[in-house]
């Protein structure tokens, strides 16, 4: 079964970090393209990160461009999401997802999706 999860959301102070995980099982993820997606009830799914798989080149939407790092482990099947200088409109569920083609802003575009998980920024 091809399957992707996420994991180390959580709730965090502003300002602070959090790493998430995207693990693949059933399939390897050296040849996607990993995107990260955030969503807010009511709101569209929006394209945070995305880290090709051809050259592991990075793309970063504005609102988190030098606080977020996107990167991918080979030997662990898996791409981080190292969150920075967390703030409190960063609060969403955040979804990684695969593409086999290349990055894409438009999540219809990606094949496989993890369930998502919860990060909340609050004091």
């Amino acid at each position: 079964q091809l399957q992707l999860v996420e994991s180390g959301g959580g709730l965090v102070q502003p300002g602070g970090s959090l790493r998430l995980s995207c693990s693949a099982s059933g399939f390897t993820l050296d040849y996607y393209a990993i995107g990260w997606f955030r969503q807010v009830p009511g709101k569209e799914r929006e394209g945070v990160s995305c880290i090709s798989g051809t050259d592991s080149s990075t793309y970063y939407t504005n609102s988190v461009k030098g606080r977020f790092t996107i990167s991918r482990d080979n030997a662990k099947n898996t791409v981080y999401l190292q969150m920075n200088s967390l703030k409190p409109e960063d609060t969403a569920v955040y979804y990684c997802a695969a593409d086999s083609f290349s990055c894409d802003n438009n999540y219809a575009n990606y094949d496989y999706w993890g369930q998502g998980t919860q990060v909340t920024v609050s004091s």
